[in-house]
C-alpha cells in the first residue's frame, strides 16, 4: 500500500510515491519504459551497491550501471566527466532515462549527469537514505561539489518521478537516520508549527516507526509546495531560500571540515542552532524556542554545538563563497517564530559572529 502526492510544475509536474516495498511499482515504471524502446541506465555508490545487492539483482538486474564511490568527497567534475564517457561508450542517446538509487550525493550526481548528457534526459530518483528521501530527490537541484564549496556547479533538473521505499531504511545506520531527521525537522520549524510540535510528541522514530510515512509525507508536502511555487528561487525574499534555513552555516562547517568530520544533518543541526541565535538576537524567537529546538535535535542524537572549535574567521570566509550570494551580500534565513521563517538581508556582521561563537567556533 502507498500514498502519492504531486510536485506541481505545470507540465514538468511529477509524481512522490511514499510506501514500503515499492519494488513492484518500480518495476513497471522500468518495464514500461523497455516496451516504448527506451534505453535505462542506473547510478548508485559503492555503500548501497553492497547494502541494497538484493534489491538492485532484483529490479535492475540487466541495467548497466555506474557505481560511484561512496562519499561526499566522490561527488565532484572527474567521476562526473568519467560518468559521462561512460554512457558515451554505451552508446546511450537521449531517449535514456537514468535511474538515481541512493543518497543525496548520488540523487546530486546522477541528476546533473541526466541534466547534462545529451544536453539532458530523463531520470527518477529512489532515494535511500531518509534525508534523501526528504530532501535531494525532492526539487530538482543538482550538481556536483569544487575544491572551494559544496554544489557550485550543477543545474536545475526534475525528475520524472520519485519512488520513497521506507524498507530501503532497514539498512540504514541510526546516525545516518538521525541526519535525515534534521532534515524533518527543518520543515516544521519554518514552515509547520503543527508539525514541530508533532515531531516534539513523537518517542524517537525509526525506520520501523508507524508514524514514519506521514512524517516523510508532511515534509515533502512542506518541499513540494516550496518549489511549486519559486522553483529556481528567484524570489527577491522568501520563496525557495527558506528551505535553506540553517544552511549557510552548515555547508562553510561541511566545506571546513573537509565533509568527513559531520554527517549532513549533523552539520545542519548545528546550523540551525546557529540561525535560531541569529533569530533571537535580531528580537525574534525566544530563548525558549531555541531550547525546543535544541531537546528534538537532541532526541536523535544531533549536535547542538561543535564537537571541536573551528575558527571563525575560517567560516566566514566559507560562508562568502556561498553559492546562494547575490550581488556581494548574503541573505539569511532566520525564524520569525516557529513555524515561520523569512530571508533577512544587510545583518550586522557581529551578529554573525555571535552566532558562529554560539554553535562553538572561536
Amino acid at each position: 500500500m502507498h500514498r502519492q502526492i504531486t510536485v506541481e510544475l505545470g507540465n514538468r509536474s511529477y509524481p512522490i510515491m511514499i510506501g514500503r516495498d515499492l519494488g513492484a511499482p518500480i518495476i513497471e515504471a522500468i518495464q514500461t519504459l523497455k516496451q516504448a524502446n527506451r534505453p535505462i541506465a542506473l547510478i548508485t555508490d559503492s555503500e548501497v551497491d553492497k547494502c541494497q545487492s538484493a534489491f538492485i539483482e532484483t529490479c535492475f538486474k540487466d541495467l548497466p550501471k555506474w557505481v560511484l564511490p561512496a562519499g561526499e568527497s566522490n561527488k565532484n567534475l572527474v567521476n562526473f566527466a568519467d560518468t559521462l564517457e561512460y554512457f558515451a561508450g554505451l552508446g546511450l542517446d537521449r531517449s535514456t532515462t537514468l535511474i538515481a538509487f541512493g543518497g543525496g550525493v548520488v540523487g546530486d550526481f546522477a541528476g546533473y549527469v541526466a541534466a547534462s548528457y545529451m544536453r539532458g534526459i530523463d531520470f527518477i530518483q529512489i532515494p535511500t537514505t531518509l534525508l534523501s528521501m526528504v530532501d535531494s530527490s525532492v526539487g530538482g537541484k543538482t550538481g556536483v561539489n569544487l575544491k572551494a564549496g559544496k554544489n557550485l556547479v550543477g543545474a536545475f533538473h526534475q525528475p520524472q518521478a520519485v519512488f520513497i521505499d521506507i524498507e530501503r531504511l532497514d539498512t540504514l545506520p541510526s546516525a545516518q537516520f538521525s541526519s535525515g531527521m534534521a532534515e524533518i525537522i527543518k520543515a516544521g520549524m519554518l514552515a509547520d508549527v503543527a508539525f514541530f510540535e508533532q515531531l516534539e510528541s513523537f518517542k524517537r522514530l525509526d525506520p520501523s516507526s508507524p508514524e514514519l510515512a506521514d512524517v516523510i509525507q508532511r515534509s515533502c508536502e512542506i518541499k513540494a509546495e516550496v518549489v511549486a511555487a519559486d522553483e529556481k528561487e528567484s524570489a527577491a525574499s522568501g520563496g525557495r531560500a527558506l528551505l535553506n534555513l540553517g544552511h549557510t552555516f552548515g555547508h562553510a562547517i561541511e566545506q571546513c571540515t573537509n565533509y568527513t568530520r559531520y554527517l549532513h544533518g549533523e552539520a545542519i543541526a548545528i546550523g540551525m542552532m546557529m540561525a535560531c541565535k541569529l533569530s533571537e538576537d535580531l528580537g525574534f524567537i525566544s530563548a525558549a524556542d531555541s531550547k525546543r529546538v535544541q531537546a528534538l535535535f537532541e532526541t536523535y542524537g544531533l549536535p547542538a554545538r561543535l564537537v571541536e572549535p573551528l575558527e571563525k574567521e575560517s567560516l566566514m570566509t566559507a560562508m562568502g563563497r556561498d553559492k546562494k550570494k547575490k550581488q556581494g551580500s548574503l541573505k539569511y534565513v532566520v525564524l520569525k517564530q516557529l513555524g515561520t521563517a523569512m530571508t533577512q538581508p544587510d545583518i550586522d556582521s557581529a551578529l554573525i559572529e555571535a552566532a558562529l561563537e554560539f554553535g562553538g567556533a572561536n
